[in-house]
């Protein structure tokens, strides 16, 4: 946890954690970190914590910010060093940003249920046989679940509603495409039928 602890006499034992951000620091009731000090301004300067550093930026104070005795307007603060705030001084005790990654708790999937035909129930719709598969997620989806986006040309890709994922027919002939020659050839014999019928 980035932490600056307070070396002044009267504020001694106090240490002032940082929050991932920006941090305003001053004499204001609305400042981040309020310190009530006569020498330091309403909106002293500002402290941002991230990627293992702390940036603070003097906010045109009166008394000045200082790192290690040097004023500065910016500078990057590293532990160990000294910062001063009007006549208020502060040791950088630790730099780090606390990293706290959440737990997520996926629900179990339930087993998909069987209809009496032998197909599959939709994961959401009991009453309806799943006719889709997501490519991600694996849930099972009728044609009521899914989420269709138009594309150009008129197609439309077809989505999961849960990850957004496509989805992929599971259920039903698949129309195969005819190969070229394949057309040509019905397309010559429909050319000759009508030929034919005219005579």
């Amino acid at each position: 946890m980035a932490r600056l602890q307070l070396k002044t006499p009267g504020f001694e034992q106090r240490a002032i954690e940082l929050k991932l951000g920006t941090n305003r620091l001053g004499r204001a009731a609305d400042s981040d970190l309020r310190l009530e000090h006569l020498t330091v301004s309403a909106a002293h300067c500002e402290l941002s914590l991230g990627c293992g550093q702390i940036y603070v930026r003097d906010c045109g104070s009166t008394n000045g910010t200082y790192v290690d005795g040097t004023a500065i307007q910016d500078a990057v603060l590293l532990t160990g060093q000294t910062l001063r705030v009007g006549e208020v001084e502060l040791l950088v005790t630790d730099t780090q940003a606390p990293i706290s990654i959440p737990t997520v708790e996926l629900p179990i999937a339930a087993s998909p249920v069987v209809q009496s035909d032998g197909s599959t129930c939709c994961g959401r719709h009991q009453s309806h046989a799943a006719t889709y598969q997501c490519q991600h997620c694996q849930e099972l989806l009728c044609e009521d679940c899914i989420h269709r986006l138009r594309r150009r040309g008129g197609k439309f890709l077809l989505l999961c509603p849960l990850c957004s994922y496509p989805v992929r027919t599971i259920a039903g002939e698949q129309k195969k495409k005819k190969s070229l020659l394949h057309r040509l050839r019905d397309t010559t014999r429909l050319f000759l039928s009508r030929a034919i019928g005219r005579n």
